[in-house]
C-alpha cells in the first residue's frame, strides 16, 4: 500500500514512473474482452459546444457509441476502487455540490479559483504516467491511455474523463491541501473549480495576493493555468459568498432568489397560471433543493 502511494505521490508532472508487471493479458481478463477488440476500437469523437452558465461556451468531445462504451467499462472494472484526494469532491461517489461547499461554511473569506480549460490540460502523457504508476506496464498503459485520451488530452464529454482527471490529480490535490493546512484554510476542489477559505483580513492582510501566486505556481506545474479577472473572486463576509452555486454565508443553500424563484414557478403550476418551468423540471430543482438539505443536515 505505502509503495502505492509513493508511486501515486511521484506522479503528477515527474518522469514516467518504473514499469509495472500488469500486462495487456491482465487488462484483457479485467474488461473481459480479447486484445484484437481492445486495439481495434476506433477512436471517433463528435465535437460540439455547450453555451456555459457563466456565459460562453464550452466544447464537448463525445464518443462514439463503442469507444464509449469501452471507457465505460474501463471506468466501472478498473477505476471504481482508486481513491482520489478527499478535497477532489467532483465526479466521486458519496461526494457532491453539497460536500464541496460545506467546508466553506461560516468562514470570514472565501477565495475561488478557476482552471483554465481543465480537461483539454490535463495531457495524455500525465494519464500515461499515471496508468504505469499504479502498476500497468508501457504496452498496457499505453493502449490505456489511447482509449481513453484524444488529441493528446482528456476529452471532455467522454465516460472516463471525470474520473481520471482526479486520480490523475493526486497530488496536485496533496500539495494544495498542504497549503492550505500551512495557512489555515479549508480546502476543496470540484473539477476546475478550486476554493480555498479561513480567517478574515485581520489574520490574512497582505496574503490573499501571496496565496493566489502560490496556487498558480502550484497548477503551472501539472499543466494548467489559472483564470484571472472576473473568475478569480474574493468573498468577505459582508458579501455574499458562493461555491459550486450554493450560499455558503450561514449554510450550504440555494441563493435566495433562485428558492424564491421556485416558490414562485411552484405556485404558478399549481393554480393554473404560465410558468417557466414545466412540472418535470421543478420536480428535478425540488429534488436538488431536497439533497442539499439532506446532506447539510447529515453532516
Amino acid at each position: 500500500m505505502f509503495g502505492f502511494l509513493k508511486k501515486l505521490l511521484g506522479a503528477g508532472s515527474a518522469p514516467a514512473a518504473p514499469a509495472g508487471n500488469l500486462g495487456t493479458d491482465e487488462l484483457c481478463r479485467r474488461l473481459g474482452a480479447t486484445e484484437q477488440q481492445l486495439r481495434s476500437v476506433a477512436i471517433v469523437y463528435r465535437s460540439f459546444e455547450i453555451p456555459k452558465r457563466t456565459g460562453g461556451t464550452r466544447m464537448i468531445s463525445a464518443p462514439a457509441d463503442e469507444l464509449k462504451e469501452m471507457q465505460r467499462l474501463i471506468l466501472h472494472r478498473l477505476m471504481r476502487r482508486l481513491s482520489a484526494h478527499p478535497a477532489a469532491t467532483g465526479f466521486e461517489r458519496g461526494y457532491s455540490i453539497v460536500s464541496n461547499a460545506l467546508p466553506h461554511v461560516g468562514q470570514e473569506m472565501v477565495i475561488k479559483l478557476d482552471v483554465e480549460n481543465f480537461f483539454g490540460s490535463t495531457t495524455a502523457a500525465r494519464v500515461e504516467n499515471y496508468f504505469r504508476a499504479i502498476g500497468w506496464n508501457a504496452d498496457a498503459a499505453a493502449l490505456l491511455t489511447r482509449l481513453c485520451t484524444h488529441q493528446g488530452a482528456l476529452p471532455q464529454g467522454a465516460p472516463a474523463s471525470p474520473r481520471l482527471s482526479n486520480l490523475v490529480n493526486y497530488r496536485l490535490d496533496a500539495r494544495l491541501a498542504a497549503l492550505a493546512q500551512r495557512r489555515g484554510l479549508a480546502y476543496s476542489r470540484y473539477a476546475d473549480d478550486i476554493t480555498f477559505s479561513g480567517p478574515a483580513a485581520a489574520h490574512m492582510a497582505g496574503r490573499n495576493t501571496d496565496i493566489i501566486h502560490a496556487v498558480a505556481q502550484i497548477v503551472r506545474e501539472y499543466g494548467y493555468r489559472l483564470h484571472t479577472g472576473k473568475k478569480l473572486r474574493i468573498a468577505r463576509t459582508h458579501d455574499r459568498q458562493v461555491v459550486t452555486g450554493l450560499v455558503v454565508n450561514a449554510k450550504a443553500n440555494l441563493p435566495r432568489s433562485r428558492r424564491r424563484w421556485l416558490r414562485a414557478v411552484a405556485h404558478h403550476l399549481q393554480s393554473g397560471k404560465p410558468a417557466t418551468l414545466t412540472p418535470q423540471q421543478l420536480a428535478g430543482w425540488q429534488a436538488l433543493a431536497a439533497m442539499i438539505e439532506a446532506q447539510r443536515t447529515a453532516a
